[in-house]
């Protein structure tokens, strides 16, 4: 199944502190809106009153005084004559009413009953709700504006918080396994919680190393110590041997007991190189020919393919040479080539190599499908049952990737398949 991808601490903090400041917005802009209209009511409710109780007062004291309507503000007396009230006035109980339409045009009214007489005062606010539009959209604009600002503020803000986890991140992410003495370095300025991570991190990779030392002793002492009882079968073995009279039964017994030891001896000098730290390998590594110790691997292999139709054929080989264990090259290469040989029937099997070292074996076996393929570069052993054991794909795998070098494997499932094996050191290319 593949891994759904997960969105950044960053993007979750920016767009989290976006959205609160986005709502915070709208909640701002909704309360003045409220705010707003119930001021405005207030307003034309108050100047409605003042302008109609100037009118009653002056009326008063000035039997003779008569109201004149300007363009927003008239006055209706009911009591004179209801044909003179619009129609849209008549029906309205005592009180301020908002919305009201008359001729297609909003007005706000005032409705009183003064004397037994029923006023009514309406004022134009066309020019007014225009004006509130403009100021909503105004509002609105520097919501918008305010919201845009906060968020490169917050960006930059998050860019700041977040970049001394990026680095420690991106520093984790370059830590080497097989490099000691590493650490986490965090800068003074970094937060107590940066501090901690990287503290409880220093912590483990120290314990991971003096854990890494401690199983490097421990294969290497059981290697060394392996090594005698495996040199004395191998030594009684070859005595056995040089015995022309014993039984070719017993013969074929000792040789297989050879060929076993021999196997594990080259198992217990592939522990001895993955015990060693990288650095340290240079020390005990030799300057290798290939064009001079192929064809020696190719003859040591031969014998293999006596019960098969098989042949061993090798390429003119150009010059090339490595820095690397003599014997764990043998393995290395002998392995591939008896994986071929195991996993042939008939026809030719090829080796051939390439001025930047690189051993190419091509056979022409039974091929693997791209799941096969898959589970050896998974690193587990193809064919765990076979005679001779060999050191297994596995260990090759591992031995490739302390080294520095590549092995590629190829096959189109049907016939055959091509293993490459590039021993020149990445590291160093």
């Amino acid at each position: 199944m593949p891994m759904r991808r997960r969105s950044s601490l960053r993007r979750r903090i920016l767009l989290g502190l976006l959205g609160y400041a986005s709502l915070l917005s709208i909640a701002v802009v909704i309360q003045g809106d409220v705010v707003n209209d119930h001021a405005e009511q207030l307003v034309w409710q108050t100047l409605l009153q003042s302008e109609l109780d100037h009118f009653l007062e002056r009326s008063r004291s000035d039997p003779q005084y008569r109201w004149t309507d300007i363009d927003t503000v008239s006055l209706y007396d009911a009591g004179s004559g209801s044909q003179l009230v619009p129609a849209a006035l008549r029906s309205l109980p005592p009180g301020a009413h908002d919305d009201v339409i008359l001729d297609g045009i909003e007005h706000v009214v005032l409705v009183r009953e003064v004397d037994g007489r029923r006023l009514i005062l309406s004022l134009d606010i066309t020019e007014l709700e225009a004006r509130e539009v403009d100021m909503e959209l105004t509002i609105a604009g520097s919501a918008f504006t305010m919201i845009v600002l906060l968020g490169l503020l917050v960006a930059f803000g998050v860019n700041h918080l977040l970049r001394p986890l990026s680095r420690m991140a991106l520093h984790i992410a370059q830590l080497q396994p097989d490099r000691v003495a590493q650490r986490i370095e965090v800068p003074e300025s970094a937060s107590a919680e940066l501090f901690v991570i990287a503290t409880a991190l220093n912590d483990y990779l120290e314990r991971n190393a003096r854990f890494v030392e401690r199983e490097r002793a421990f294969i290497d002492s059981t290697s060394h110590e392996l090594r005698t009882p495996i040199a004395v079968i191998v030594g009684a073995t070859e005595l056995g041997l040089e015995h022309a009279g014993d039984p070719a039964v017993a013969r074929n017994q000792l040789s297989r007991i050879q060929r076993t030891a021999r196997d594990v001896e080259q198992l217990i000098s592939l522990l001895l190189v993955l015990a060693k730290d990288p650095a340290r390998l240079a020390s005990s590594s030799d300057r290798i020919a290939l064009d001079q110790l192929l064809p020696e691997i190719v003859e040591d292999h031969r014998h293999l393919t006596r019960d098969k139709d098989l042949e061993l054929a090798l390429a003119a080989l150009p010059s090339a040479e490595i820095v690397a264990p003599l014997p764990i090259v043998q393995t290395a290469i002998g392995n591939l080539l008896r994986n071929a040989i195991e996993n042939s029937d008939r026809g030719e099997i090829r080796v051939s190599l390439r001025p930047d070292a690189t051993v190419v074996i091509e056979d022409p076996g039974h091929g693997m499908t791209p799941e096969e393929i898959s589970t050896i570069y998974a690193r587990i052993a193809r064919g765990s049952g076979r005679e001779g054991g060999g050191i297994g794909l596995d260990l090759i795998a591992r031995l490739c990737e302390h080294l520095g070098w590549s092995l590629d494997i190829t096959s189109d499932g049907q016939r055959g398949t091509t293993t490459t094996l590039k021993l020149r050191s990445q590291r160093h290319a």
